[in-house]
């Protein structure tokens, strides 16, 4: 159908094709990273995560919400299984876990880190796989411990001197349990200071200059109850080249052709760890899981013919590289204020108590209105939280509509890792509720935290 417009000064009809009334409009198309590529716009306004909107969504399950796109994560499992097929990959569950999520870690063949009681006995209590479970933590209590032994954990890392009698204790009789070593590359990486975990200095693991590494070994060696399947390393977080990684494995080799020469035995696998990076902002870098593995696998078989060892078999622990990618948070807002300064605040209904990354680490944000239409002027938001502090911030400098008013949704992409996993109670608020999309359909996975199950805790007064 044609109809024409008309300039006011009376210029002649400019022809204008319009959409017949019972033609679709054309399909959006997706948004992009940070976005799941699920993500495309809606009518109305709306956002469609895995084919269901999230203002219906909201409607549905409040606010705030957390909203996992299912295909998003088991899509970015296999590509590190694609990337490595001859290698482990064990998803770090302190990304974030919940009974579904061990279901699809399951599912795509990947194997499980935990580092709590917590985190075990839900997988177990899931069903996962004990064997293709890894126990991490620098401070594991004997509870802990005997937990992993009852549950047959596949692999625990040895993270510190204590560790090594009491594992030797338990395993004394029954079955020796296989255990890596954690120790310290000295490489420097990650976007943070707080987040560089392979360097000297730090609370992890056992460092390589000095000895320590070299002497955990010797005393693991000699206990006829564990067996020393190989090292591990992590090196920090948000690490987007594999430059750390290859310098790592560098040092590693060499760590692993020094126990060959001292005590005869050639280890065999090598844990890189995690910290692969992940966009949480349009311009970010991320670390692409394919380069990655054509890289560390190409420097760790150069290095090994060097010193004349067998290759070790790889194992890796993406985290946020599957979850961050695959969550959405929707919040609501509750009050906008302008300065006489010209700034301007959209305080939502969640904040730093279930996402508390940019007052710990600065870290940046996108932020989307959702059931509104994008159009009309603009104007710049901090987007803060409802809580009682001054940096309770999720979003510095947010471009969002001028008459942005309470009620309206804002939607949070890369928010599916180190947001709810971290989450607090501060200011007794709840923690939210997480759904998952897929395909046109959504599920509650967690429901909303209230005052009642706060106030469960308290057994006296």
């Amino acid at each position: 159908m044609t109809t024409t417009l008309r300039t006011p000064q009376s210029s002649p009809p400019l022809p204008v094709e319009l959409p017949e009334a019972n033609e679709p409009a054309a399909p959006a198309g997706p948004l992009g990273s940070p976005w799941p590529a699920s993500a495309r716009p809606g009518p109305n306004g709306d956002l469609l995560i895995g084919g269901v909107g999230l203002a219906e969504a909201a409607d549905r399950f409040g606010t705030p919400l957390y909203v996992l796109d299912e295909q998003e994560f088991r899509s970015r499992a296999r590509a590190f299984r694609r990337a490595l097929p001859t290698a482990e990959v064990h998803y770090a569950a302190k990304a974030f876990l919940c009974s579904a999520v061990a279901d699809w870690v399951a599912d795509e063949g990947l194997g499980l880190d935990v580092c709590s009681a917590g985190e075990l006995r839900l997988a177990a209590a899931a069903g996962f796989p004990p064997e293709r479970l890894l126990l991490h933590g620098n401070a594991k209590t004997p509870e802990e411990l005997r937990l992993a032994r009852r549950l047959r954990v596949g692999r625990i890392v040895v993270d510190g001197a204590a560790e090594i009698p009491r594992l030797a204790a338990l395993a004394a009789a029954d079955a020796p349990q296989r255990v890596l070593v954690r120790v310290l590359p000295g490489v420097a990486a990650g976007h943070h200071r707080a987040v560089r975990t392979g360097v000297d200095g730090q609370k992890f693991g056992f460092r390589i200059t000095g000895g320590d590494a070299a002497d955990a070994i010797a005393r693991i060696l000699g206990q006829p109850g564990l067996e020393l399947t190989g090292l591990h390393c992590h090196l920090g977080s948000q690490i987007t080249g594999a430059e750390p990684y290859l310098a790592a494995v560098d040092r590693l080799v060499e760590l692993l052709a020094e126990v060959r020469d001292r005590h005869g035995v050639e280890l065999p696998e090598l844990d890189l760890g995690g910290g692969h990076g992940v966009r949480y902002l349009a311009g970010d870098a991320e670390l692409d899981p394919a380069r990655f593995a054509a890289e560390t696998t190409a420097r760790l078989a150069a290095r090994c013919a060097e010193h004349g060892l067998a290759v070790p078999r790889l194992l890796v622990e993406p985290g946020r590289a599957i979850a961050a990618p695959a969550g959405v948070a929707v919040y609501r807002v509750l009050s906008v204020k302008r300065g006489t300064d010209g700034r301007a605040f959209a305080a939502v209904d969640g904040g730093m108590s279930d996402n508390p990354r940019p007052a710990l680490y600065g870290s940046a944000y996108e932020v989307r209105p959702v059931g509104r239409p994008a159009t009309g002027p603009t104007a710049t938001f901090d987007v803060v939280g409802r809580h009682c502090e001054a940096g309770d911030v999720l979003v510095h400098g947010a471009t969002l509509p001028a008459d942005l008013r309470p009620g309206d949704l804002l939607a949070v992409p890369a928010a599916g890792a180190y947001q709810l996993s971290m989450a607090s109670g501060y200011n007794l608020v709840g923690r939210p509720p997480v759904a998952a999309a897929r395909e046109g359909r959504l599920r509650l996975l967690i429901r909303r935290e209230t005052v009642e199950d706060l106030r469960a805790r308290e057994v006296g007064r």
